[in-house]
């Protein structure tokens, strides 16, 4: 079984810390036990935070190697375009792959690419959190599983989420670059500086990082703790985190200090964040956005900052990712000078996440191998119909199950905890 792996290149850095594991260097560290099992790693760079694996059994698999980019131009040129794109299915009728047994997918990536060619195409895993980028309907209508590495980010993100509202409220940015300039002006910071404590803040989407972010306020001693989303949490887990339902949006950011956005990214959000909504938000508010990038309105999100709507915007998710060099949210701020925290896409992919999503990634595989089921936690769409209406269902009535299934996630983790 040959396994191709089109992983981002980690360079020098991947090869100082080999725990760098999603990359064309380090392999998801699956290589050297594939090779054991008696199966085949090959694969080439592609220059985006992306993994895919396509494994192939016999005379119809990959018989080469090549470069990624030659074999898949199409999905690189796409990858560098996402905004451009109507819908984030990915995997889709239209495309899953050529040739193979079995397709890996981390992230967002572009593999349009004819799944009436992947004739042997078995298994989709999205090796990390968010299916997003796969057609729920193709790949039941093509008797293709869909899987992911349950849980693997969540902490991760739910972390990088309490730090990024801490360094906006906090005005934090701006004062580390005042000392890097060798400058000493207390009062130029201090006058967009503030307490985290007896602020409003609200998420959208309280699923699996949502719910957490929720947990880790709870010591901040907020003056409320909103949530909107398509179905409530569970009693006990919203009592919890004394979280309190708004279910029309434009009525909780008008009340929150603080938004953050922990919602899938599908039709019914995407541009969600836009100028209609973002003047209900309160003047001065503060938003991060950890989920998807398309979700924000990039212009309308740059209008906001830059006339002092909003204080700040953080995150580490772009609606093209690389983000361009003259992207604007790299540079926008607000009236003050300060109000940008955006970062690279990593917060999910710390070296602690990459160990989870690598070791479940081999776990997946190591079942699918061993004719072994599948841990349902990690099921996102099964072909032998486990979900019978899921082929019927439209891009909206996915999201609405996908709410549900993390409502049912949140309580069970709830109930372990």
């Amino acid at each position: 079984m040959k396994v191709l792996a089109i992983l981002y290149d980690g360079h020098e850095a991947a090869v100082q810390e080999p725990r760098l594991l999603g990359t064309t260097e380090n392999k998801l560290g699956i290589a050297d036990w594939l090779a054991k099992e008696g199966h085949e790693l090959v694969g080439d760079g592609f220059n985006s935070a992306t993994c895919i694996i396509f494994v192939s059994f016999g005379a119809s698999g990959f018989q080469q190697q090549g470069r990624a980019r030659q074999r898949f131009p199409e999905a690189h040129r796409r990858c560098r375009s996402l905004d451009h794109h109507p819908l984030p299915s990915w995997v889709s009728h239209q495309g899953l792959g050529r040739e193979g047994e079995l397709a890996h997918k981390t992230r967002v990536v572009a593999v349009q690419l004819t799944v009436s060619q992947a004739k042997n195409l078995k298994l989709c895993i999205t090796a990390g959190v968010g299916s997003d980028h796969i057609d729920l309907n193709a790949a039941v209508d093509h008797k293709i599983q869909v899987l992911e590495v349950s849980g693997s980010n969540v902490v991760s993100v739910a972390e990088h989420v309490v730090m990024s509202i801490l360094l906006l409220v906090r005005n934090f940015v701006p004062a580390h670059e005042m000392i890097e300039r060798g400058d000493w002006q207390v009062s130029d910071i201090a006058r967009n500086a503030f307490d985290l404590e007896g602020k409003v803040v609200g998420t959208i989407g309280a699923g699996r990082i949502g719910y957490r972010v929720l947990q880790r306020l709870l010591p901040f001693d907020c003056k409320s703790l909103l949530y909107y989303d398509y179905a409530p949490l569970p009693a006990a887990a919203a009592q919890s985190v004394n979280a309190i339902r708004v279910e029309d949006l434009k009525e909780m950011v008008s009340q929150c200090d603080v938004v953050t956005v922990n919602c899938p990214l599908h039709e019914g959000t995407r541009g969600l964040v836009n100028d209609a909504l973002l003047k209900h938000f309160k003047k001065g508010a503060w938003l991060v956005n950890t989920a998807r990038g398309a979700i924000c309105d990039k212009d309308a999100v740059a209008r906001a900052l830059a006339s002092g709507h909003l204080s700040g915007y953080a995150g580490d998710v772009w609606n093209v990712q690389p983000a361009p060099r003259d992207h604007i949210w790299r540079t926008v701020k607000n009236p003050l000078g300060g109000g940008n925290g955006m970062v690279p896409h990593y917060s999910g992919t710390t070296l602690d996440a990459q160990a989870r999503y690598a070791n479940g990634t081999r776990s997946i595989l190591e079942n699918y191998i061993a004719g072994k089921p599948q841990d349902p936690a990690n099921v996102i769409g099964e072909p032998h119909f486990n979900l019978p209406c899921l082929p019927h269902l439209t891009f909206t009535e996915q999201s609405v199950w996908a709410s549900t299934s993390r409502r049912l996630m949140v309580s069970a983790d709830f109930a372990h905890n």
